[in-house]
């Protein structure tokens, strides 16, 4: 199966992307947002913040959906498939580009509802009408990508757990998956 070595590839991406920054980047520094609140947070699993709960991967499938379709989005199901000893560790959602009315305002409107919800935006990277934002909760890093304003309508969001547990779990999972 190579869909374990695409989540290894994307945690490395998301990790690189969130610890590094680019040419026409834009590095924040950290947000004028301030702490991490989370709605509802003692009937999700928590914020992840300082109260001392660790955020999920349902929990983050959960803000990642909410957000995305409340900003007008639909999940494409064809989007790729995190294998199960990874879904606490990784989430990717792949949003239907095509159905949207306006990808790049829902792209824009998702990522203003995840801030809302505690992301904070740590780097955008601006390249060729594409734009990548680094978001982050608690030990979560979050890859928000629109690729919508040329003939490919590609917007994506991958998000990993850079917790040393899961660092471990996400590397267990590649090489107990062959790649062919």
């Amino acid at each position: 199966m190579r869909k374990a070595n695409w989540v290894a590839a994307a945690a490395g991406a998301v990790l690189l992307v969130a610890g590094c920054g680019s040419e026409g980047g834009t590095d924040k520094g950290g947000s004028s947002s301030g702490g991490s609140t989370s709605a509802g947070a003692s009937s999700t699993g928590g914020s992840g913040g300082s109260g001392g709960e660790r955020l999920t991967g349902a929990v983050v499938t959960e803000e990642l959906t909410d957000a995305a379709t409340g900003a007008g989005f639909t999940q494409d199901a064809s989007g790729e498939q995190i294998p199960a000893e990874a879904k606490d560790c990784m989430v990717s959602w792949t949003a239907d580009a095509e159905k949207a009315k306006d990808p790049a305002k829902s792209y824009t409107d998702t990522v203003a509802t995840l801030a809302k919800g505690g992301w904070n935006e740590e780097r955008k990277t601006e390249q060729g009408g594409s734009v990548i934002k680094s978001l982050k909760k608690s030990s979560w890093q979050l890859q928000a990508s629109n690729h919508s304003a040329g003939p490919l309508k590609l917007v994506m969001f991958v998000a990993v757990d850079s917790s040393p547990e899961c660092a471990a779990a996400l590397t267990a999972a590649n090489k107990a998956t062959p790649s062919s």
